[in-house]
């Protein structure tokens, strides 16, 4: 029999309403330990104890006015000790006001999470929403699930499983590795569908649906999700959305709300590169922030509430444009998708570094993009991210939690230009957070992944050798179009031209095509894959709406010849 887990800590510190904030917290008792002190001192020395014997602390909530220490200096020096912990500051209704003026510029500049007034009555719901979103904030990010909905058994940690359980916390669905000797592990491979000379790693049960020796992601994604080819092919869907970033998402959630039989077809996981956001802090409507991965996710179950069918795992490989009468072909490796209108919002990927010696180590120490799981494993280490863009800026933040130092590399002289105002000063005010300004990696290695890089000064030329267990690449934007026709007109670079950039011999009848519309009648672009688009969340969601409006246009009676099956 296993013996239970300690209870992760909520610290509470206050000199004069300790009670009253330990008799609120009651309610969380039954999943975490209450530690109520009343001095920035003393709950330095809890979360010491607690480190110290291997705890975890969640959330530390502080008054705002403290008898031995101003709030955000406390926070500042037991942020050194648990760097994963959630802060949130309470004021009192008699100083809620004062407080939060003075406290405010602390948090846009990241100093602690969320500023709540204190709670003066029973079922303070609002308080206590704020309350639940830092904790499953915290445990989506910083913890090891409880309850898992993936299981995957491997007798080794390597490259495969890692991206499997990337891909399942991108999903929202918390995941766990266990070895095939464990009693977990040797269950899971108890139901695999196997002869036994097919045995092989890592076993994936997700869902609870049955096992699969997995070869690739998609062989999870195709054992949770399905293929192309499970639909109906004898039937003509409204709308395909290629892509499920922000842009497809809300193109999704719009076209199914408003009646249209909507599939998406992703070729990762939902959210796109957005989804690896560990916080996004300037999306309209969220004041304490909120990860990629759970803005996508609330977006996926809205979108399916309506009606729409997503398949993940699935790239496009062509697009068939149809016409008089018959309707577009998507094209994937598991099956093909016939569609009236198609929305183009496959995004875009990190440019490649072309380093040679690191690209083989892509995996092992070296991601392309956040890589939300890979951030768990390196407590206690040096990493480096490339990158100047808010992409860049909230991974850098969210690896401070885990990493013993985080240098920020970029070619450029600084981030103003390139990141937004609020990453600046919480990247400048995080003590582990350094940023290098014209500095590119040329060089790294290690033996079986990465240990060290080079690092050249573009102003002096002089190269440096660093220690390194990560590197995170957000190099910017190249697009995913290679799958597009040539009746789709691209920009120099690839993306996809819509509306007035559309060349004029291009144009029918004289006339550009809508705002979001393609070259090829029935088809529109949103989000990152467009050309001129503007590289934010809120602008791709933005597109996504604004494109269900051309779509209703295109298939209302004239806008286009009633389609007829694929052959």
């Amino acid at each position: 029999m296993s013996t239970p887990r300690e209870l992760p800590v909520i610290v509470l510190v206050s000199e004069h309403h300790l009670d009253l904030l330990v008799d609120e917290f009651g309610r969380y008792t039954r999943d975490y330990a209450i530690r109520g002190v009343r001095s920035a001192a003393a709950a330095a020395e809890v979360l010491a104890e607690v480190q110290a014997a291997g705890g975890q602390v969640p959330l530390v909530v502080a008054e705002s006015v403290l008898p031995d220490a101003h709030v955000l200096a406390a926070f500042h020096s037991w942020r050194a000790v648990m760097p994963t912990a959630r802060r949130l500051v309470v004021a009192h209704s008699s100083r809620f006001r004062d407080d939060g003026q003075l406290l405010r510029d602390g948090l846009a500049k990241g100093k602690y999470d969320a500023f709540l007034l204190m709670p003066r009555g029973q079922r303070d719901e609002e308080f206590h929403n704020a309350v639940t979103e830092l904790l499953s904030d915290w445990g989506s990010t910083a913890a090891d699930p409880e309850v898992d909905t993936v299981r995957i058994v491997t007798p080794v940690d390597d490259t495969l499983s890692l991206a499997i359980r990337d891909f399942a916390d991108r999903m929202g669905m918390p995941a766990r590795t266990y070895s095939p000797d464990s009693e977990t592990g040797r269950a899971v491979l108890a139901r695999v569908q196997r002869a036994e000379a097919d045995l092989g790693f890592p076993v994936v049960e997700a869902m609870d649906r049955a096992p699969v020796v997995a070869r690739s992601v998609r062989d999870v994604a195709i054992s949770i999700y399905g293929a192309p080819s499970d639909i109906d092919v004898d039937s003509v869907i409204d709308l395909v959305v290629v892509g499920a970033g922000p842009a497809g998402l809300a193109a999704a959630v719009y076209g199914a709300s408003e009646g249209l039989s909507t599939v998406v077809l992703e070729a990762e996981a939902i959210g796109g590169q957005a989804g690896t956001s560990s916080m996004i802090r300037n999306y309209l409507g969220f004041p304490r922030g909120v990860s990629g991965m759970r803005l996508a996710q609330r977006a996926r179950s809205q979108a399916i509430r309506f009606g729409t069918r997503f398949l993940t795992g699935w790239p496009v490989t062509e697009l068939v444009v149809g016409s008089g009468g018959v309707p577009h072909v998507v094209r994937t490796d598991g099956g093909d998708v016939a569609a009236r209108s198609v929305v183009i919002a496959s995004g875009v990927s990190y440019r490649k570094l072309r380093v040679e010696p690191l690209e083989a180590l892509v995996g092992r120490g070296v991601f392309y993009g956040a890589a939300m799981t890979a951030a768990r494993e390196l407590e206690d280490q040096d990493v480096y991210v490339v990158g100047g863009g808010n992409s860049a800026g909230q991974a850098a933040v969210h690896l401070s939690r885990f990493a013993r130092s985080v240098t920020v590399l970029v070619r450029r002289d600084g981030l103003a230009s390139t990141m937004s105002r609020y990453l600046i000063d919480e990247i400048h005010y995080n003590p582990r957070i350094a940023v290098r300004p014209c500095t590119e990696v040329v060089d790294g290695g290690g033996d079986g992944r990465l240990e060290w890089l080079t690092l050249r000064d573009t102003a002096s030329g002089a190269s440096t050798r660093h220690e390194a267990a990560g590197l995170f690449l957000l190099l910017g934007a190249d697009p995913h179009c290679d799958w597009l026709p040539t009746e789709v007109a691209r920009d120099s670079r690839g993306f996809v031209l819509t509306g007035r950039d559309v060349p004029k011999h291009s144009w029918r009848d004289g006339l550009p095509p809508g705002n979001l519309e393609t070259t090829a009648p029935g088809i529109f672009a949103a989000g990152d894959i467009r050309a001129g688009s503007l590289k934010r969340v809120a602008a791709a969601t933005g597109e996504g709406a604004s494109v269900v409006p051309l779509v209703h246009a295109w298939l209302q009676p004239g806008g286009m010849t009633p389609c007829s099956p694929t052959p």
